[in-house]
């Protein structure tokens, strides 16, 4: 009797170790399916204000990656920096009627009441970079009043009180009524105020362009040869602007800022000298958080519009010293995607 009794004990005991082995085999992650359902068919439609700069390749190139790896649809247009054209690309795609667009505006006026047409009509809205004057799903980017405010301290510390030299600062803006432009120079501006020492001799806009950011201060150099410090809101158009203080050989003269997403072309004129220092705020870095974006309003199966939050891009202060081998992306690799 004794050792049946143990028999049988051993294998209630065999028996219900099998049973936890099949129940622990058949145990799944109860969430994963429903978020998976939630993207997997949905469609995104890309429209930036142009796929041939940088940045845009970045946010693009890894929206597209995470979509296709969920099994959604993305698709992309390029209006080419053409403003009219990107209005009315938008307004075909509210007809279309995808799940997602993600935009960039040119301004804060342009797409304004095509966004909200947008999430009237059911479609989750992203705006990346330029946050226009509706607020739609998400806006994804830097914080760039507080990024504004951050150059013009830099600037402050090389040209202002207490400092021997002119503190004459220069500011060269982009499109006056973008956002990256806008928020950035109402940033500085308060800084500047707060520092009375600081004498700005110029802010002009040069329109994204390279060449006539190099124009306005190959002209505010002859104007003011003892100019001590310029910000360029982004590096794009900065080029231009450190090529004239090179040109002038004024390097080590003038200190000079600008700002963008950290491709390969920061880390170069870093390292050459045309720029003295610049904030990066990750463009690769952006795009993921585009598509965290989408997954959690797609999960959230709430109306389109109605969950509005913004999120501010981590930024990294760089010079000279930071530049290494693999410290910037290189855009080829993300315009690839989007071909």
């Amino acid at each position: 009797m004794h050792r049946l009794a143990l028999a049988a004990t051993a294998f209630v005991g065999i028996a219900a170790a099998a049973i936890g082995a099949a129940r622990a085999d058949d145990m799944n992650d109860p969430y994963r399916q429903p978020a998976l359902d939630a993207l997997k068919g949905k469609s995104i439609v890309y429209l930036p204000i142009s796929i041939g700069f940088d940045l845009a390749q970045a946010w693009g190139g890894v929206v597209k990656t995470e979509a296709e790896r969920y099994g959604m649809k993305f698709k992309s247009q390029d209006p080419n920096w053409n403003t009219g054209a990107m209005a009315q690309g938008l307004t075909s795609l509210i007809a279309e009627k995808p799940d997602v667009i993600v935009t960039q505006n040119p301004d804060l006026q342009s797409l304004a009441r095509l966004l909200k047409q947008a999430n009237a009509a059911g479609i989750v809205v992203i705006q990346m970079n330029m946050q226009g004057a509706v607020q739609t799903d998400a806006f994804v980017g830097p914080d760039f009043i507080a990024m504004g405010e951050q150059a013009a301290k830099m600037v402050v510390a090389k040209c202002g009180k207490g400092t021997e030299t002119s503190h004459k600062v220069s500011i060269v803006q982009g499109v006056l009524t973008g956002g990256v432009s806008y928020y950035q120079v109402q940033g500085i501006k308060k800084v500047f105020e707060a520092n009375p020492e600081i004498k700005v001799v110029s802010s002009q806009a040069a329109d994204w362009d390279a060449s006539k950011a190099r124009a306005i201060t190959e002209t505010v150099l002859q104007q003011n040869p003892d100019l001590c410090g310029v910000i360029d809101v982004w590096d794009g158009q900065g080029v231009g602007t450190g090529a004239a203080i090179k040109q002038a050989g004024k390097q080590d003269q003038v200190y000079f800022v600008t700002s963008g997403g950290g491709a390969q072309s920061m880390c170069d004129r870093l390292a050459d000298g045309t720029f003295s220092a610049a904030i990066n705020y990750d463009a690769p870095g952006m795009g993921r958080d585009a598509f965290t974006a989408i997954s959690a309003v797609l999960q959230g199966k709430q109306k389109a519009g109605t969950m509005k939050f913004q999120l501010y891009s981590p930024t990294r202060v760089m010079t000279k010293a930071d530049v290494k081998a693999g410290t910037c992306w290189d855009p080829e690799q993300y315009a690839k995607l989007l071909r």
